[in-house]
């Protein structure tokens, strides 16, 4: 086995145990017929135990130079093969410009619909010769988003909008959406106390924000 050309997958099953069985059952006999193979229950539990571990491993590259975070989007399943290559290449091609040498770009679906997917992608770069890193990884993130709604994908799966996102919320919602919003703002949040310059600055409001007095 070429352990350079091998992906793995953590599945987890949920329902009666009837209906367990019945997904098992097609899963393997898919994987089966591309030689793929269960590596068991504990090995299962451990694949899914990394998902609380990530934030402590990127907190440990950063003492090694290593710059590395996590962006996810959702899409529809007849894009999400051309949109994992579009980003992907995207950032090697930011990475190139740069002249950024030692880099990882990769992703992997991490929720599935019937209508789609959510994807996240994890980039990082060796930055000890960059002398704003952190600036460096917000400018590719924000081409690599760009690149992501070119490809069929939204603006975010489940992490939210907010201030980070939030560039892009107009074309994603239309002009109408954005008004709408807005009419609701005034009608149910008059004070500007709810999500406070997220989505939209306060000036688009035309209302301040109120601050508590502690």
């Amino acid at each position: 086995m070429d352990l350079t050309r091998i992906c793995a997958a953590t599945l987890l099953f949920e329902g009666e145990q009837k209906d367990i069985d019945r997904q098992e059952a097609i899963i393997y006999d898919i994987a089966k017929r591309y030689k793929g193979f269960s590596a068991g229950d504990r090995n299962g539990e451990r694949g899914y135990i990394l998902t609380f571990v990530i934030a402590y491993i990127r907190d440990m590259a950063l003492r090694c130079d290593i710059v590395a975070e996590s962006f996810e989007t959702s899409v529809p399943w007849d894009r999400c093969y051309a949109l994992c290559c579009n980003v992907k290449g995207k950032i090697r091609n930011e990475c190139q410009k740069r002249h950024i040498n030692y880099f990882i770009i990769s992703c992997r679906v991490t929720q599935t619909y019937d209508a789609g997917a959510c994807v996240y992608f994890y980039f990082a770069f060796h930055c000890a010769n960059s002398t704003c890193p952190v600036e460096t990884f917000e400018t590719i993130e924000t081409i690599a988003r760009n690149e992501i709604l070119k490809s069929g994908g939204s603006i975010s799966h489940h992490h939210g909008v907010g201030k980070v996102r939030s560039p892009w919320y107009k074309t994603t919602v239309t002009e109408t959406g954005l008004e709408l919003y807005k009419a609701t703002k005034h009608q149910l949040d008059p004070k500007n106390i709810f999500a406070a310059g997220n989505l939209l600055p306060n000036e688009s409001f035309g209302l301040e924000t109120v601050r508590a007095k502690l």
